[in-house]
């Protein structure tokens, strides 16, 4: 059996700065550093954080007057931001600034009297953080269907944005369907969808022909990794997502002669070594790794940060 590891995968530079900004806040400011949201959307990282002095919250009332706080990578509303000023707490802005970019364009387009579509998953947190930005001008569409149901208040003020970890083929199906409704739409410049969620996602679509099996080492809540899954099953293989060695199941190699292994933005590499050795001891398997783009992207630390060093 042959393992193709592909490469991008793992970590992209949004994650490597916000994880880097919460390991410096801990031993910065010392334990505990309370954390809004899940740092990024993977069970190891947050385990091996809780055991460093981390605590997740999901509401700042959780956290006690004048503590030290630090915004996930997903991003965060307007209305979060106020509430940790009221509450006096040091706040350390661990936002991807890829997920910035569409904040400013949601209140950009906002301040224009547009109508703005988010394309996007309800509930996750980069969703409830953008809509944040501008809820009384923002509707959110999940499909094609969503969109035939749209009402809006005018047809040539109409402004499209996207969350970040989508599938590039499902989000552009549902672009396709706006711009048949509405001409006129208007949208951001630059697309939307992640450089590192759109390079993951090429390496599977290219790599999957070659295979009968394709592992995504990431969290079941993680929308990048999911969307790594779907693409491997579009592509009629068989996909597992997995949050490391221990969910594998042996059952799944019986008649596969070659399997790609890649990792979701938000999971560490040796959760995907973890993985290779246990393959390759278990079915003598070989391993190739195959590059399907280079990244060189890095991202500073935010200025509250940077403060303190």
């Amino acid at each position: 059996m042959k393992i193709i590891l592909a490469a991008p995968r793992g970590f992209c530079a949004g994650v490597n700065m916000a994880i880097e900004c919460l390991d410096l806040s801990i031993k910065t400011l010392g334990p505990p550093v309370y954390v809004y949201h899940e740092i990024v959307h993977n069970k190891y990282v947050v385990e091996t954080f809780q055991g460093k002095g981390a605590i997740f919250i999901d509401s700042l009332d959780e956290v006690p007057i004048g503590s030290n706080l630090l915004f996930s990578a997903h991003g965060i509303s307007p209305q979060i931001r106020e509430q940790a000023r009221e509450r006096n707490l040091y706040a350390i802005d661990a936002t991807c600034p890829l997920v910035t970019k569409v904040h400013l364009e949601a209140v950009k387009y906002a301040k224009q009297g547009y109508t703005i579509l988010l394309i996007g998953h309800e509930g996750h947190d980069e969703v409830i953080g953008t809509m944040g930005e501008a809820p009384e001008s923002m509707i959110l569409v999940e499909s094609e269907e969503d969109v035939d149901r749209l009402e809006v208040a005018d047809d040539a003020k109409v402004a499209y944005l996207t969350q970040t970890t989508l599938s590039v083929d499902d989000a552009n199906r549902i672009i396709e369907r706006i711009c048949q409704r509405f001409p006129d739409v208007e949208a951001p410049p630059k697309g939307d969808i992640c450089y590192a969620t759109q390079n993951r996602q090429e390496a599977v679509r290219i790599i999957a022909d070659d295979v009968q099996l394709v592992l995504v080492v990431g969290s079941q809540n993680s929308s990048n990794s999911q969307r790594l899954k779907e693409i491997a099953i579009e592509q009629g293989k068989a996909a597992q997502l997995i949050d490391g060695v221990e969910d594998i199941d042996d059952r799944w190699f019986e008649g596969v002669e070659a399997l790609m292994i890649t990792a979701g933005a938000s999971a560490p590499e040796n959760l995907v070594q973890d993985c290779i050795e246990y393959i390759r001891a278990n079915f003598d398997a070989e391993l190739e790794s195959r590059v399907i783009r280079e990244e060189q992207v890095h991202f500073s630390l935010p200025k509250e940060l940077q403060a303190l060093l």
